[in-house]
């Protein structure tokens, strides 16, 4: 039993090693006991510097205050989910979310274990972002809203089946007010589309259009991001204005509302109720005029079911409420869809497809879109990829290969035989016209010296068209 014990601790002990994540274990003395490969990665340190040695030792700039390993030793309480920015011993700010758990036994704390995921890029990332919004706040320019506008309006979103140009018509009423408006449908329904459309049709029209997915940003961040932050409030804190203060005047969009943190509902709650926003760390409150735009990709009765939407949040949002309907209750509207992505896509590659035929319009238009419109987007994207230059239409044979599987187990073939017969040669002239472009392209080239330019003019086609062509057939430059 005890060799079993061993070989259970080697294995368990190699797993540690090896994950994606830091794992720290110190006793109740602050000495290391543990610590794998990606906690030293993160820290700039080799294990055998770690293991052994005191832990303020080796993190100077931690103190009992911010240490949530000291935390957890002294009150033994599990700490989840915990930002923490501390800088290791190369001189890089390192920030990590921490998992701390007392170590018990027999009722006395012997030890605590972190764990750590290492979101430094994912910071770095935001904070360049926060700092350009941040300059166009700044900024004496009167004129912000080239700087970060919303493209999209009303005449931008197709459709012709009755609810959706219905909730077309409730949105532009919406328009007229500033009323929050919570927006709900499946994930790629068009809920920015619609939040822009809305506000380039009011009176904000000319103030800045500020979107943020709440899913996209871990909580611990949110905070900072949403209400700003004062100097000194945490580690690296700078002064800087959070999306409240940025959107003044205009219109903040938040996606995914249902991932926000319920602490930070509260919070949001208190914002939309007083229009006061106070920066985190900071005393000086400031009075704001944002009109709220809020989605959800889920159902808003399952949010406050389950416990994801305050219910409180919910009616001061849900003013006005708009529900995308999923694409599959919306196929009248493929084609016309379709159509859209066939004018931007021949624009993207520089073709000239004029429409799609029966059979491929039937495969589109049997498939159920679980991603909807942005899956419909992808999937014409993805027939351009495989036509030839002197393609005319999107063919069945053309669509990505998981449509036309769906279509096969719904359309009935009267004659196996004859169809076997037509994929045979549908197949052997697609072969044949491949390689007839291929060697076209190749003699353009050798013709042109190799200019991209010059043969991409002489073969009709854009520049970024004949690249992806030449990447297609691996066609390179001979010495």
């Amino acid at each position: 039993m005890s060799e079993q014990n061993d070989h259970g601790s080697k294995y368990f002990e190699q797993m540690l090693t090896i994950i994606d994540v830091g794992v720290h274990l110190i006793d109740n003395k602050g000495i290391t006991i543990f610590y794998n490969e990606k906690m030293a990665e993160t820290d700039g340190l080799k294990r055998e510097q770690v293991v052994g040695k005191n832990f303020f030792e080796l993190f100077p700039s931690l103190t009992n205050e911010t240490s949530t390993f000291m935390k957890v030793l002294q009150t033994g309480i599990e700490i989840r989910e915990k930002i923490q920015t501390y800088v290791n011993v190369t001189g890089k700010r390192i920030t990590t979310i921490n998992s701390t758990y007392p170590l018990v036994e027999n009722g006395e704390i012997i030890g605590a274990l972190e764990v750590a995921k290492d979101i430094t890029s994912i910071v770095h990332l935001h904070d360049q972002i926060l700092d350009l919004r941040h300059q166009i706040y700044e900024s004496p320019s009167k004129d912000k809203k080239n700087a970060s506008a919303a493209r999209y309006h009303f005449s931008d979103l197709i459709g012709k089946s009755e609810t959706f140009l219905q909730t077309i018509a409730f949105a532009k009423k919406a328009s007229r007010t500033s009323s929050p408006v919570l927006i709900s449908g499946p994930t790629g329904t068009g809920k920015e589309l619609f939040a822009q459309s809305i506000h380039n049709a009011g009176a904000r029209r000319n103030r800045l259009f500020i979107a943020q997915n709440c899913a996209a940003v871990p909580n611990e961040l949110m905070e900072g991001i949403m209400f700003g932050t004062a100097r000194g409030a945490f580690t690296g804190a700078i002064d800087r204005a959070g999306l409240f203060e940025q959107a003044n005047g205009g219109t903040l969009f938040l996606d995914e509302l249902n991932s926000l943190d319920l602490f930070l509902q509260a919070k949001l709650l208190r914002v939309l109720q007083d229009g006061i926003v106070r920066r985190v760390g900071g005393t000086h409150e400031q009075q704001v005029d944002v009109r709220i735009i809020t989605a959800m990709n889920i159902d808003p009765k399952e949010a406050l079911s389950k416990g994801l939407l305050r219910s409180d949040l919910y009616y001061r949002l849900n003013v006005v409420n708009l529900h995308l309907p999923p694409l599959v209750q919306r196929t009248d509207d493929i084609p016309l869809l379709t159509s859209h992505f066939i004018d931007k896509f021949n624009h993207l590659f520089g073709m000239k497809i004029n429409g799609v035929s029966p059979s491929a319009l039937a495969a589109l238009e049997n498939y159920h879109w679980p991603g909807n419109i942005r899956e419909l987007s992808h999937a014409i994207e993805s027939t351009y990829n495989m036509m030839e230059l002197e393609c005319e239409r999107i063919d069945d044979h053309h669509l990505p290969a998981y449509l036309l599987g769906h279509t096969r187990t719904t359309v009935h073939r009267s004659n196996p035989q004859s169809d076997n017969i037509a994929d045979f040669s549908t197949s052997r002239l697609t072969d044949k016209v491949k390689q007839l472009e291929k060697e076209t392209i190749t003699d353009a080239l050798a013709f042109h010296q190799y200019n991209i330019t010059l043969t991409a003019q002489a073969l009709g086609i854009k520049r970024q068209a004949l690249q992806y062509k030449l990447n297609r057939y691996g066609i390179v430059r001979k010495p």
